[in-house]
C-alpha cells in the first residue's frame, strides 16, 4: 500500500464549501483506480488547515490515476472550487505503509 498526505489552509469562511469539493472529487472517482481510501481531518488547533489522506493499493497505481486524461477532463469543477476554498497551493507529503490496522 502507498499514502499521500495533502495539506491545504482554508480561506477563511470557507468551511462550508467543503462537502461540495468532497461531491466533486467523489464523482471523478473510476473504477479500478486503485484507491483504497479518503479521509479528510481538520486540524482542531488551527481549523483552517486541512489534510486529506488518500491511500492506495500501490504508488504505481496512484501515479497512473494522476496522468489519466479522464480523470483530469473530470477534475475542472473540483479544481475551481479548490481555488475558491484553498489559500495557496497544497503541499504533497508521499508515504509509504509501514502498518495498517483496523480492529
Amino acid at each position: 500500500m502507498w499514502a499521500q498526505m495533502i495539506c491545504n489552509r482554508l480561506k477563511p469562511g470557507k468551511e462550508t464549501d467543503l462537502p461540495r469539493l468532497f461531491e466533486q472529487l467523489k464523482a471523478t472517482e473510476q473504477a479500478g483506480s486503485g484507491l483504497v481510501r479518503s479521509t479528510t481531518f481538520r486540524d482542531q488547533n488551527d481549523p483552517s488547515r486541512v489534510f486529506t489522506l488518500v491511500v492506495f493499493d500501490s504508488e504505481e497505481q496512484a501515479r497512473a490515476r494522476e496522468r489519466d486524461p479522464r480523470r483530469q477532463e473530470a477534475l475542472s469543477a473540483a479544481r475551481a472550487t479548490m481555488a475558491e476554498v484553498f489559500d495557496g497551493s497544497p503541499e504533497f507529503i508521499d508515504l509509504t505503509v509501514v502498518n495498517d490496522f483496523a480492529p
